[in-house]
């Protein structure tokens, strides 16, 4: 309806402009709605003579730049000059939006000029020379368009008021950029790359391009900062005319500007993010963020591959019966382990950011690599729990030996960092905008909280009194903890298909039994009090083998696009895209190696009750899988506060992202959807049908 509206107001333009005898009879009563005046401004001798065309509109109405947007047209100039004399290109101001019923126009709301150039030949004399002009242009409200026109004359040199403040209206027009852009037209969006100093600030940028049908005007715009280099993404119009050349203005705010002009060629793909708010995002008191930093690390304690471990080095304290000095150096050990593994994770992330790439928390888990040596020691401790063969640093028989507590406080910080709980995501997000030393206490604050419960244990001897007693159950104890890491490995396994394909998995698939081997020739070795040396250094060199030759193979599609709800892989366009249609917008951000955003898939999103909500409010899903390294995912998680997944923002329309916990509810998004559908325009039970217009 927005584009018929259009049609019929541009047609009404149209047909009054070819019907001259008509929109003379209607100018009779009714004088121009934008006051227009044409006037000379001194010239040098020999230069061009600078006409000035300055427009005043009245309260409510409003005129329109080149391109006039989704709607209207613009200035037409038929100028009547001496023999051999030529006008130069219109200069115009930096224009303003306005979006009028999901239509977005280029318009001018208060007084303006356009200046324009006359170039007389060579030898001719301006003084005296006679200059005419018919111009036409459209003049709207809110709700009606009037064409308008006015013919002028005058005598040079004739200074008229429009000319007097030439300087004036100058200033207005926005400086052609000294070095030329970039630009790439991809499947959705113009990709522009503008010479622009990152110092320059820049609080509300947006494009005009003078081209017709080549974007989107309505839809909005993404901009980052790579260097010296401002990228702008937006999203093109339905029919493409693509062009040799792209050129406009970037608006910078505040009514500033540049005019640019974009020839085809690279465009960076990096870059920070510029939002609206270009203030730095807020992260509340610090200790605030060191508390859910401890929290966060604490529920970490239970999930399937850290609880485990937990549980047996807690055992091993009750069977040893170990005084109360070897129970705290062992709290102590296991805790400078975990601390130093939380630490030195941290400051791996800070520093590749500050180099420069695109990463967050369990960053690793995206390197296949890293994946694999996780699945060796998944295997590993699986073995060692089935009884296959004696872990000394796992074991349940003896405390009391430090650098064994110190190992395994390494290996549990380790295998947790795929998880990201309640409490954590908003302290690690934190630490991704909070200067170093503070992002390295949250790092700190994380693995304490880790480390907490088997610290209490050691330091706390009524806890460790609460332990069950020693007896036979704790061997069957072990080995049924060999079933959650025993999955955790699958999981592993798995996930290294959806990092390497099936070349990987068939590797990965084949080397395990070598290592199984390996580890149960240990456990002979042990069991007969031979020496484990030599067969202790075959199975450290197929684990080693395992990781260094790991083929690359082509990963599978992404698997974290629904396969109940309809999701479309996100992009920063493709979010944009979907809000400017004023539809409910869901987003989640998964990875095939977080447990949490499984759990909620299963749980709130991959649901029929959902889809079926989502249908009927007309919600757009797009989901991210960040299960690989992907720069704009990052950079989004990033701007969002969020260090890792998972992540659920809700876009009511019109309204900016709800972010939603980390843990769903079965009917979380069920009540959204109806929340939508009620509230949106049209609907027989919205707002805007009883008391007061919806929001």
């Amino acid at each position: 309806m927005p584009r018929l509206l259009a049609f019929f107001v541009l047609l009404s333009a149209v047909l009054a402009l070819v019907q001259p005898g008509v929109s003379r009879a209607q100018a009779v009563p009714h004088p121009n709605h934008i006051e227009a005046d044409l006037g000379a401004a001194s010239s040098q001798p020999g230069g061009p003579v600078h006409m000035v065309l300055h427009f005043v509109p009245e309260d409510g109405w409003h005129g329109y730049w080149s391109n006039p947007g989704d709607a209207g047209y613009g200035m037409q100039l038929d100028w009547k000059l001496p023999p051999g004399w030529t006008t130069g290109v219109p200069q115009y101001p930096v224009p303003q939006q306005l979006e009028i019923g999901g239509l977005m126009n280029h318009v001018y709301e208060g007084p303006y000029a356009v200046l324009v150039d006359l170039v007389p030949p060579p030898g001719a004399k301006v003084e005296g020379a006679q200059i005419g002009l018919e111009a036409h242009w459209l003049a709207c409200t809110d709700s009606i368009c009037v064409p308008e026109e006015r013919t002028f004359s005058l005598r040079l040199p004739q200074v008229t008021v429009a000319s007097a403040d030439y300087p004036k209206w100058l200033a207005t027009i926005p400086a052609e950029l000294d070095q030329g852009g970039t630009f790439m037209i991809g499947d959705k969006a113009l990709r522009i790359a503008l010479p622009l100093p990152a110092s320059l600030p820049l609080p509300d940028p947006h494009v005009f391009t003078d081209q017709r049908d080549l974007v989107a005007y309505a839809a909005p715009q993404l901009f980052r900062r790579d260097g010296n280099a401002l990228v702008a993404e937006i999203p093109l119009a339905q029919t493409v005319a693509k062009p040799d050349k792209v050129s406009g203005i970037l608006s910078l705010g505040d009514g500033n500007g540049v005019r640019f002009t974009a020839s085809p060629g690279v465009v960076p793909a990096g870059g920070e993010v510029l939002t609206p708010d270009t203030a730095p995002a807020a992260t509340g008191p610090l200790w605030i963020l060191l508390l859910a930093a401890l929290a966060g690390g604490l529920i970490l304690n239970v999930m399937p591959c850290v609880f485990p471990i937990l549980s047996l080095k807690a055992l091993s304290l009750a069977r040893a019966g170990e005084s109360d000095a070897q129970a705290r150096a062992d709290g102590i050990a296991y805790t400078a382990g975990v601390l130093l593994a939380t630490l030195a994770l941290g400051a791996l992330m800070l520093g590749l950011r500050a180099a420069g790439e695109s990463v967050g928390w369990a960053f690793q888990l995206q390197e296949p690599g890293v994946v694999v040596a996780l699945l060796v020691l998944a295997v590993a401790i699986t073995a060692n729990f089935a009884g296959l063969y004696e872990l000394p640093s796992l074991s349940i028989s003896r405390g009391g030996e430090q650098a064994g507590a110190f190992a395994t406080g390494l290996l549990a910080a380790f295998v947790a960092t795929p998880c990201t709980g309640p409490f954590m995501a908003a302290a690690m997000g934190a630490a991704l905008l909070l200067p170093t030393a503070e992002a390295m206490l949250l790092f700190a604050a994380l693995g304490l909280g880790l480390a907490l419960p088997f610290l209490l244990l050691g330091f706390v001897p009524p806890l460790r009194r609460m332990l069950p007693k020693p007896g036979k159950w704790m061997e069957t104890f072990r080995k049924a903890m060999a079933v959650p890491m025993g999955l955790t490995a699958l999981a592993l396994v798995w996930l290294v298909w959806r990092l390497t394909g099936m070349k990987g998995l068939a590797y990965a698939v084949l080397a395990l039994p070598i290592l199984l081997g390996a580890l149960a020739a240990i456990g002979v070795s042990q069991r007969k009090g031979k020496s484990i040396g030599g067969v202790a250094a075959i199975a450290t060199l197929v684990a080693i083998g395992m990781v260094v030759g790991l083929p690359r193979g082509a990963p599978p599609e992404p698997s974290a696009v629904g396969e109940i709800i309809p999701a479309k892989p996100f992009s920063e366009i493709a979010l944009q895209t979907a809000r400017a249609q004023g539809k409910p917008v869901f987003v989640w951000f998964t990875a095939d190696w977080c447990l949490t955003c499984k759990v909620n898939e299963s749980v709130a999103i991959e649901r029929e009750e959902t889809r079926d909500a989502f249908n009927k409010a007309g919600v757009v899903a797009l989901v991210g899988d960040w299960t690989r390294r992907d720069p704009e995912i990052t950079r989004f998680l990033t701007a969002h506060g969020a260090a890792g997944v998972p992540l659920y923002l809700w876009y009511a329309p019109g309204k900016d992202a709800e972010v939603l916990p980390q843990v769903l509810t079965p009917g979380m998004l069920v009540t959204l959807a109806g929340s939508a559908r009620i509230s949106a325009p049209g609907s027989s039970r919205s707002p805007a049908n009883t008391s007061a217009p919806a929001d």
